[in-house]
This record gives C-alpha cells, sequence and structure tokens, in this order.
C-alpha cells in the first residue's frame, strides 16, 4: 500500500481529549476519530489492526471446535425479561421501541439471544456439546466514556457460547476457551495474566478474566508470586487473621473529636493508627433497606462482596441525609453502637480486634475501647474487604503482590442461570428432561489493540507486536533520485509478492517527516533507501521495538525481512 493512496491522517500535536497512551497514539497515528462520546470511527490503518486481532481469534476459536454465527444487534425486551435482566441491567441498557411500540434493546451481550436459538433447535443429548461464536458490535451506555477503545458505548467483541449435558462436560468446554484464549492473546503477542475475577451482571459460578499487564491498566491485581493464584481485586479472598487479638478488653469510653471525620484526622487526633480504628459505612440496598458494614481504617471496603454475601444486585452509600436520620450525626461520625433497625456486618480483620475506635453516633464524638459483642452485636462476619499487597496468599500463605491491568477478555462458567429462566433443555438418551449448563466467553477486540499499545510504545509512537501490526514494513524513500526510485519500487513489488504487509511511503515530504510518521505508525521494521546509502550499495533497516539499524545490500533486505518475520510471527 502506497501511503499516498492510503488515509491516514497523522496528527503532530497530542490531541486535548485523550486521557492516556493508547488513546493518544491512535488519534496521533490516524487510526481512529470520534463520533461522538465513547463511539468512533475505525480509519483504515486502525481498522486493520482490528481484522488481525479477530483472525487470530477466529483461528483458534475454530481450532477449539467452536462454530462462528452472527445474532441480530437488536433483541426484543421479552427474552430480556425472562431472565430479569431488562431491569437488573438499569440504565447501562439502550432501550428502543419499533413502530409498533414494542421494546427492544441494543445487545451489550447475547446470552439471552443466544439461549432462545438453542431452546428452539436443540433436542437431543447428541446435539452437544456444541460451542458457538460471533464478532459483532456491542453497545453499552457507559455513565461515563473513557480511554478511547478502553471504555466505549459501542464496541467490537468476540462472544461465544457454550452449551454441555451436565457440569463435567461443560468444564471441559470451559478450558477449551480457556486454553483457546491464552493462545489468542500469546499470539498477539501480548504479555498478559488470566485471574480469578468476579461474575457481575453475567452471572454463574466462576470466571477468569484476562489481563494485559500495564501500569496504565484500571483494573488491581493480586497474585502469588510463588504460585498460578492470581486474582482481580474484587474477586480476591482475603483469609481471616490466624490470631484473634489477645490485649485485655477495656472499659467503653466516649471521646470528643472535634471536626475529625475521615480516618487520618481521627488517628492525628487521638495518637493512634489506622490499623486501631473501624470504619462504619452505611448502605442503601435494592429493597431501600440500610446495612452497617465494618472495615477497618487501614482497608477499603469491596462492594461487589458485600453484595455478594447478601445476594444483593444493587448497593449504594446511603445519602448524608439519610446518615443523620439513622445515627443522629453527620457523616463522618457513625459508629454501630446503638443503631436501631440496622443489619451488621463485620469483615472477618474488625473481628479479631479488640479496644478499637468507633463513631459515636454523634456530631464531634467517638467511642474508643470498642469490642465487639460486648459494645454491639454483628450480623454477619464475612471477607468483605479488598486485598491488597502483603496480604497473606490463599495458595502459600506467603505475601501477595499487586499489579495493574487491563481486562481484554473474561470467561464465565454460567451453569444453568439462563437455562432455567429461558426453559432451554435437552432429552437425554432415556427422553429425560434437563437443563442445559451453559458457559459464555467474551473477548474485547478495540480493547486488545489499545491494551498492545498501553504495551507497547515509547516517547515517538507505537511498536507493534508482528502478528498484529497493521503493517510489517514501512518503506521510506528518502531522497528523490531516480536510482532511489527503482531500487524502492523493486523492493516493494518483491515483497508484495511475498506477502509481506508494506506501507511506501511515497509522498513529497522531508526526511524527518517520514521517520516522524513511521516511528508514530510503529510497523516492526523500517527499510530506508537514500542516495548515500546506495553509493555504498546499502541499505538501512531500522527495528522500530529496539531502535538497531542493521546496513545490508539491496539484493539481501528480503531474505534478513523474511527470516526476522518468521523468527517473531507466533
Amino acid at each position: 500500500m502506497r501511503t499516498s493512496q492510503m488515509f491516514i491522517p497523522t496528527l503532530r500535536e497530542d490531541p486535548g481529549e485523550a486521557e492516556i497512551i493508547s488513546h493518544r497514539l491512535m488519534l496521533r497515528a490516524g487510526m481512529i476519530r470520534k463520533l461522538a462520546a465513547g463511539m468512533y470511527t475505525y480509519l483504515p490503518l486502525g481498522l486493520r489492526v482490528l481484522r488481525k486481532i479477530e483472525n487470530i481469534i477466529r483461528e483458534e476459536l475454530n481450532k477449539a471446535g467452536a462454530q462462528e454465527l452472527l445474532m441480530p444487534i437488536l433483541a426484543p425486551a421479552e427474552l430480556w425479561k425472562e431472565t430479569d435482566r431488562w431491569n437488573q441491567y438499569g440504565k447501562e441498557l439502550f432501550r428502543c421501541q419499533d413502530r409498533h411500540e414494542r421494546d427492544f434493546c441494543l445487545g451489550p451481550t447475547h446470552e439471552e439471544v443466544i439461549t432462545d436459538l438453542f431452546r428452539r433447535e436443540v433436542r437431543s443429548y447428541r446435539q452437544l456439546p456444541v460451542i458457538l461464536y460471533q464478532i459483532q458490535t456491542k453497545f453499552r451506555d457507559e455513565i461515563r466514556p473513557r480511554f478511547g477503545l478502553m471504555r466505549g458505548r459501542e464496541f467490537i467483541m468476540k462472544d461465544a457460547y457454550s452449551f454441555d449435558k451436565n457440569e463435567a462436560d461443560a468444564l471441559v468446554s470451559y478450558q477449551k476457551m480457556y486454553d483457546a484464549y491464552d493462545r489468542i492473546f500469546k499470539k498477539t503477542g501480548l504479555q498478559f495474566r488470566a485471574v480469578e475475577a468476579d461474575t457481575g451482571l453475567i452471572g454463574g459460578t466462576s470466571s477468569h478474566e484476562f489481563m494485559v499487564l500495564a501500569n496504565t491498566g484500571e483494573e488491581l491485581i493480586v497474585y502469588d508470586p510463588e504460585e498460578s493464584y492470581a486474582a482481580n481485586v474484587e474477586r480476591a479472598e482475603v483469609s481471616p487473621p490466624k490470631e484473634l487479638s489477645k490485649e485485655p478488653l477495656k472499659p467503653l469510653e466516649k471521646v470528643k473529636t472535634p471536626g475529625a471525620k475521615t480516618v487520618e484526622q481521627v488517628c492525628a487526633l487521638l495518637h493512634t493508627s489506622p490499623h486501631s480504628l473501624v470504619k462504619t459505612l452505611l448502605y442503601k440496598t435494592e429493597g431501600q433497606e440500610v446495612i452497617a458494614v465494618l472495615i477497618r481504617g487501614d482497608h477499603q471496603a469491596n462492594e461487589i462482596k458485600i453484595k455478594r454475601s447478601l445476594g444483593l444486585h444493587e448497593l449504594t452509600l446511603a445519602e448524608p441525609d439519610m446518615v443523620q436520620a439513622l445515627t443522629a450525626a453527620p457523616v463522618g461520625f457513625s459508629g454501630p453502637i446503638g443503631l436501631q433497625k440496622v443489619k451488621i456486618l463485620a469483615d472477618h480483620a474488625v473481628h479479631a480486634l479488640h479496644n478499637f475506635i468507633v463513631g459515636g453516633n454523634e456530631a464531634d464524638t467517638h467511642f474508643i475501647n470498642v469490642n465487639c459483642e460486648r459494645d454491639f452485636q454483628i450480623d454477619l462476619v464475612a471477607d468483605l474487604r479488598q486485598a491488597q499487597e502483603g496480604d497473606a496468599s490463599p495458595m502459600s500463605g506467603g505475601p501477595l503482590q499487586t499489579a495493574r491491568g487491563i481486562e481484554v477478555g473474561h470467561v464465565f462458567m454460567l451453569g444453568e442461570k439462563y437455562s432455567k429462566k429461558m426453559e432451554a433443555t435437552y432429552l437425554d438418551s432415556n427422553g429425560q428432561e434437563h437443563w442445559a449448563v451453559m458457559g459464555c466467553y467474551g473477548i474485547g477486540v478495540g480493547r486488545a489493540a489499545a491494551a498492545a499499545i498501553e504495551q507497547n510504545h515509547d516517547e515517538k509512537g507505537i511498536m507493534w507486536p508482528i502478528p498484529i501490526a497493521p503493517f510489517h514494513v514501512h518503506l521510506l524513500p528518502v531522497t528523490p533520485s531516480v536510482e532511489v526510485g527503482t531500487v524502492v519500487e523493486s523492493l516493494y513489488t518483491e515483497l508484495d509478492k511475498l506477502g509481506i504487509e508494506v506501507l511506501l511511503d511515497d509522498r513529497d515530504e522531508r526526511a524527518g517527516v517520514k521517520f516522524n510518521d513511521a516511528d508514530l505508525i510503529g510497523a516492526p521494521f523500517q527499510v530506508v533507501v537514500g542516495d548515500k546509502g546506495l553509493a555504498k550499495n546499502t541499505i538501512d533497516i531500522k527495528a522500530r521495538r529496539t531502535g538497531e539499524v542493521v546496513k545490508l545490500p539491496p539484493s539481501e533486505v528480503t531474505k534478513w525481512i523474511i527470516d526476522k518475520l518468521a523468527d517473531r510471527k507466533e
């Protein structure tokens, strides 16, 4: 492809709207353009990357026995109401009506649609197992679309669904897809890690996220450096302390803490550490019930775990006026002592404490020397906090470490969640009816491209891994002589015939402009042809990732590139 014939509107300056590196570089390299918040046009250069990722996905899923189909983007509300997700999904679901005022939604995911297809078409155990997938645009009305392709309202996703006879067979399908994902992300050249994750609104019994490791990642993961264990902090288990405090109980005492609302302010005033203070967080449930959650001052509440422990779908912090009505105190002074008609939940670490500090349910007041059971009753003790670096690993017992990651794939064991609600059954060899056991599996295609940039860039631009680079070679003539033109055209034709993807910068531009754009676009190899080099019978080949420059005779350039691409294709 010649630059003069390709639409690549590169930018010299960083766009003001870009918040992270991938967003900035995709805009600057002429890969995407914003239409509206969370909605982007994929320009030719960007689309080439997406198609390469899609092809890797197709190759590995087909190898795993999955079959591709394509489902409608619009889904009737009736299907979503069968699974109760029409209301559960909330405002993220794009809803619309047809001319007959029938309700539909734009699919954010397709569990309902695929399950409806299964229940209509599959009758016998002989038709199982089956794994079906599609690569399609999805829609979610994110409250705050940001970071370019990382969190959009319209995005390309591969979603797959498995149907099996029983749990054991479903685990086999799950493992097939897990292994396929492992191969997919290895082939794309990404550094990643599979971590245990929460199932969220998709539901089901277990799930794993595939995280591309990057300092700019939105997700925080914890992992055991000595074991294979890794988990999203939303999902990571925190074991109860091995020992309860043996400190003798002290008399309860109320103290004045004027203006001290935060953990830091209270600790400074009372000359203690956050470890000795307990936060009382008041939450409102979906049924408008209020619960109190007790978390140690140096820990963070994990709302995913809180919801899971109570079987809730929604949980929000109580508004200040509700806090005032329940505790007779402003926010910052809530505590469990004397709370009426409020269920109290405590994290394991709180239950292990003696003589701690809590809010006094009175302005500018706290209690000290507080103890569970003696001073207030707990309704539930559970793992309610976010895991953090240094916590004991559930595998080895050693300290966990943390890293940031970008979620690019997710696999779920759904079990019978959807098949039961939608009556998706099959008949066994005895004619008995059973629920199908399901799994679902997603990959964010655009997110994978953006994550690759987050992991592969420098101050000049992108450094694409070979398998997903928009072009393998950027051919750069830097002087306009006849001899340079002849050599460049010969190389271009030879490489193209061999199936090596070449971008020839045939613009009438200064060498510096061409070099800057080549570094920005990030093809793995840059071939620089100029009069000075040809006078010595050499051509410069620069490896974009390392900056290493090799000087070769024109006759050896093609073989060198072929060898390098063969070494690093997989």
